[in-house]
């Protein structure tokens, strides 16, 4: 989870403690880490980026069409992208300039 305010309120906590739900949330500023910001910039730059729509119905309908063929058209290029393989650290010194 990404530490959003209503993530951490006492009643999702309950919730989830008696669903049997371990909550796991991200570090502070980390959106390379939650999938849907992965998603989101995929869509930005499919979609978005260098593109002109003339109202805001014609920008709405883009992305709605980027994100109905995820699991079709853009299935390979988000495979590798989606995913929760991430590479860790563990005890590394920082380095001080």
């Amino acid at each position: 989870m990404d530490n959003a305010r209503y993530q951490r309120c006492a009643r999702v906590q309950d919730l989830a403690g008696r669903l049997g739900i371990e909550l796991l949330f991200l570090r502070a500023y980390s959106p390379n880490l939650n999938l849907i910001e992965r998603l989101w910039k995929y869509v930005k730059k499919q979609w978005l980026y260098s593109k002109y729509y003339a109202d805001f119905t014609a920008f709405t309908q883009a992305i709605e069409a980027c994100l109905a063929t995820t699991q079709t058209t853009h299935k390979q290029a988000l495979r590798s992208l989606l995913t929760f393989n991430f590479q860790s650290f563990k005890k590394v010194q920082a380095l001080t300039v």
